[in-house]
């Protein structure tokens, strides 16, 4: 018996050693959700399983719908049509730059330059989605945002963060943006949502996050773009040349096989081994502006991500208005209070609450092209994803600003 047991644990011989930050384990390939998850949001996105409350005329959710953990909400009313383990906390990919954009697209105009130092893509993890940032090379503030949306470059990623203070600042800072937003399911370990021990965060904050990262309009911007000239090399003697880089989104681009989405504005899409895919999409059609995240589908359909998320937004669109609301996305703390979220990321001696259970504006540079995904953001910015200043998060039109 005891060979039985540690013959295998033999042959299995040395673990490779890991990236920095180290990796979680591969998960189990039939795991189960918690019994008990937040319920920020409302009772009801705490539960396992599938929520929907069906009204008279509504249409039945999609079969073809494997993710372990997916929600679909309107953006301006905050009402959460339907969901599945909203609360689950999954590993998020890339969908997590999303918060680091939130957190930092104010920080810097897009005309700042950086000239990116030795050592500063060091601690790139294995396998790292790249746009093809060099050292020694300078870039601008626009072409790194374009870098980070567009090729999800976690080289980009960490030369923002250099920028910003370092890694473990942009840390903080992203924890208590979470926080203010009260996408209390997140966890931040890597800015650039590589694969971290601890690192999580779940469907449902993953569409607060975007959410508000849609306000700023140099978010809806990069999140829109199709494709677009990025920087080269700079060579002695020579004239800078540039490269095209196009959008990962596939629902955005049509690539691969998956159609683009009529009147998709984004966001962000990942896929690591452990997060499996992950995608976070909003579009509008006939006046309404939908979100929705897709995490981990199990399907063997290629591209299932976009494809489960294409299905449920033409439930949400066609439902919308025949189903009663199983939850709602919250306001930030800060729409609560009528102030301003503070600076400071985290007071001394602050703890971070955790859950049980489980801009400055300057002219674009560069060619950039966007499809029919601009035009929509940018009639989300005039409509009904108000942009507003001082941090104010006022989509949702039953908490307004004092004297609106």
């Amino acid at each position: 018996m005891a060979t039985a047991v540690l013959l295998p644990l033999v042959a299995a011989g040395p673990a490779l050693a890991a990236p920095s930050p180290k990796p979680t384990p591969a998960p189990s390939p039939h795991p189960r959700p918690p019994a008990a998850m937040s319920t920020v949001g409302g009772p009801r996105l705490g539960r396992p399983g599938t929520q929907v409350d069906l009204a008279a005329g509504a249409p039945v959710l999609p079969k073809e719908l494997s993710g372990r953990s997916w929600i679909v909400a309107d953006a301006e009313s905050g009402d959460v049509l339907a969901a599945h383990n909203a609360h689950w906390r999954l590993a998020p990919a890339s969908t997590m730059k999303m918060l680091f954009a939130d957190t930092l697209l104010p920080r810097f105009p897009k005309t700042q330059k950086h000239l990116v130092g030795a050592g500063e893509l060091a601690r790139l993890g294995d396998g790292s989605s790249l746009v093809g940032i060099k050292e020694k090379q300078t870039y601008t503030v626009h072409d790194l945002w374009l870098g980070v949306f567009l090729r999800s470059g976690n080289d980009a990623v960490h030369a923002l963060a250099e920028m910003n203070g370092g890694i473990p600042k942009t840390v903080r800072e992203m924890n208590a943006r979470a926080d203010e937003l009260q996408a209390l399911d997140t966890e931040v370990v890597s800015p650039d949502g590589y694969d971290a021990q601890g690192q999580v965060s779940s469907a449902y904050d993953l569409t607060l996050i975007a959410r508000s990262g849609m306000q700023n309009r140099d978010f809806r911007e990069y999140c829109s773009t199709v494709r677009t000239q990025f920087p080269g090399e700079q060579k002695p003697g020579a004239k800078r040349g540039t490269f095209e880089i196009q959008n990962t989104n596939r629902l955005l681009t049509g690539a691969d096989g998956v159609m683009p989405y009529k009147g998709i504005a984004g966001v962000k899409n990942g896929t690591t081994t452990h997060a499996g895919s992950t995608f976070t999409g909003v579009a509008e059609r006939n006046g309404r502006v939908l979100l929705v995240t897709v995490m981990n589908p199990a399907s063997k359909e290629p591209y299932a991500v976009y494809k489960e998320a294409a299905r449920l937004l033409d439930w949400g669109f066609a439902a919308s208005g025949k189903v009663r609301p199983v939850g709602e996305l919250v306001p930030p703390r800060s729409a609560r209070t009528g102030t301003a979220p503070s600076a400071s990321p985290v007071r001394p001696g602050e703890v971070r609450p955790r859950v049980t259970g489980d801009a400055a504006e300057a002219a674009v540079t560069g060619p950039a092209k966007a499809g029919d995904g601009a035009g929509v953001a940018l009639g989300v910015a005039g409509g009904v994803l108000a942009t507003l200043a001082g941090g104010a998060f006022l989509i949702n039109r039953r908490w307004p600003a004092k004297g609106r």
